[in-house]
């Protein structure tokens, strides 16, 4: 995929699964990766990302300024909420599902089982 579709460019664009340009994420534990589809995180305006997450692997506690929509491509999504790791505050969703996240939030993940692959949508600017 040779660069993410900005937000307002008039150009119709499609990718598939395997031009996706997954890459390593600072803030993620090394074997997450990050693909940016749409927009900029970092700039103003709409945004789409997906995140690939092995089995496993835990996210720790941490929040967006931004209100975040996930959705669920395959595997199950474990999200808790709170500032502390707590496995009895996870939930767990089935591909497919879409996750509605209140920017600010305490929030954590872990791929329990299978690698969790999600995207998530913002409509604002996300990370700086």
């Amino acid at each position: 995929m040779s660069a993410a579709h900005q937000p307002g460019q008039e150009l119709f664009r499609s990718f598939l699964p395997e031009e996706i340009d997954w890459q390593p994420f600072p803030a993620f534990p090394p074997s997450v990766r990050l693909a940016v589809v749409v927009g900029q995180p970092s700039g103003p305006g709409p945004y789409t990302i997906r995140v690939r997450v092995p089995p496993g692997v835990k996210l720790m506690p941490h929040r967006h300024p931004e209100d975040r929509v996930y959705t669920v491509i395959s595997g199950v999504f474990y999200i808790g909420l709170g500032d502390q790791f707590d496995a009895d505050k996870l939930q767990g969703y089935p591909p497919g599902s879409v996750v509605v996240l209140p920017g600010n939030t305490s929030h954590f993940h872990w791929a329990k089982s299978s690698e969790l692959r999600h995207a998530s949508d913002s409509d604002g600017a996300a990370w700086s």
